[in-house]
């Protein structure tokens, strides 16, 4: 464990990725529903929601997100009130992991630091205050608020900032292999997630290895 200049130890901070960690779409029933309604293949509301240009925008906070749903809703055809019902719809099957969540509290009762790091729309703060989270964090840095996602090495020196600590003071956790490999790249440890993996078992080790 490093040593502050007042030579006090120095706890690694622990930093997660939200969308497909904490939070994962667990039922896509609503999701394939609108493709099916729509004759559209599997997984093409998905992509269009989530692969347009409209979402990048959102994402950085250059684009409201209520201009981005107007976006999606032009690309599917769909008229004001089947676009409110799509946009309600869409998250619907999303739910938070609950023995992440546990797990992140016990850290932080053992006194490491915790943030998140999301490439996120401004929805994300109503988000984590719906399921409960926001409490959960010592930091949330959302890349709407940044005008910067992951994997630019920008996202992962602004989280850093605000948590106080150096590159080689903190943990990434993210299921994108990129998004991990562009934390390795300015010096944090990096865990790519998968659901269901024993993450205590991969992070504890870690965690008092300064």
């Amino acid at each position: 464990m490093g040593r502050t200049e007042s030579n006090r130890p120095v706890k690694r901070a622990v930093i997660f990725d939200y969308g497909g960690v904490l939070v994962r779409t667990m039922d896509y029933t609503p999701r394939h529903a609108w493709d099916d309604r729509l004759r559209l293949g599997r997984g093409s509301i998905e992509r269009i929601t989530h692969g347009s240009e409209s979402w990048r925008l959102a994402q950085i906070g250059q684009l409201p997100l209520a201009d981005h749903w107007a976006d999606v809703a032009r690309q599917l055809g769909l008229g004001e009130a089947d676009a409110t019902r799509f946009a309600a719809d869409f998250y619907s099957g999303d739910q938070p992991d609950a023995d992440l969540l546990a797990y992140i509290r016990e850290l932080r009762g053992r006194g490491y630091p915790v943030g998140l790091l999301s490439n996120a729309s401004p929805a994300l703060r109503s988000e984590l205050d719906m399921f409960g989270m926001t409490d959960l964090f010592d930091v949330i840095v959302p890349s709407c608020e940044i005008g910067v996602m992951k994997p630019d090495a920008r996202a992962y020196h602004a989280v850093l900032e605000r948590i106080q600590r150096t590159p080689g003071e903190a943990i990434f956790i993210d299921d994108r292999p990129d998004n991990v490999e562009g934390a390795r790249a300015v010096g944090m440890q990096g865990i790519v997630y998968t659901a269901g993996m024993d993450l205590r078992a991969v992070l504890e080790p870690l965690l008092d290895s300064l």
